[in-house]
């Protein structure tokens, strides 16, 4: 199956869904479902933000407030589902590796309690090498945007 055809749209995976399609795990697991998934176009991730991220203990302890990289990262995981979901079965656990990022930005901090809904949307792919626009959302604000270049590696 290339990567333009079109799979059944989804509606949601679970996390024991996304831990079978791609390979991160606590701690580095940074997304907690995905939701809305068009194969081959867009998703939505969810990110449950806790005070108990072992990220907080260091940043910061007096204010914890969740590093930009780390969102960054949840788009990218959230992107792996969807071009997981969107190549098949034979690309589960497959690693998905950053090219580049480019124009991230960050618009406020997000802290424990925060519910980020991650939009990924594809640009444009090519061969093993993807192109997405990501952005994050608490509440329906914009906190954090990026547009970055991903390969997924052949076993």
């Amino acid at each position: 199956m290339d990567a333009n055809s079109a799979t059944s749209a989804v509606t949601e995976l679970d996390i024991l869904r996304v831990m079978d399609m791609i390979p991160h795990r606590y701690p580095f697991l940074m997304i907690d479902r995905v939701v809305d998934m068009h194969p081959g176009l867009s998703a939505i991730g969810i990110k449950n933000v806790t005070y108990n991220e072992p990220f907080f203990a260091g940043h910061f302890p007096s204010r914890p407030v969740m590093p930009g990289v780390l969102i960054v990262e949840a788009m990218a995981q959230t992107a792996a589902v969807l071009v997981v979901h969107t190549l098949g079965a034979d690309a589960e656990g497959r690693l998905v590796y950053f090219m580049s990022v480019e124009s991230a930005r960050f618009r406020r901090p997000v802290t424990p309690g925060d519910r980020l809904l991650i939009h990924v949307e594809k640009q444009r792919n090519r061969a093993n090498v993807w192109r997405f626009r990501g952005e994050a959302k608490v509440d329906g604000v914009l906190v954090a945007e990026a547009v970055y270049t991903a390969m997924i590696m052949d076993n």
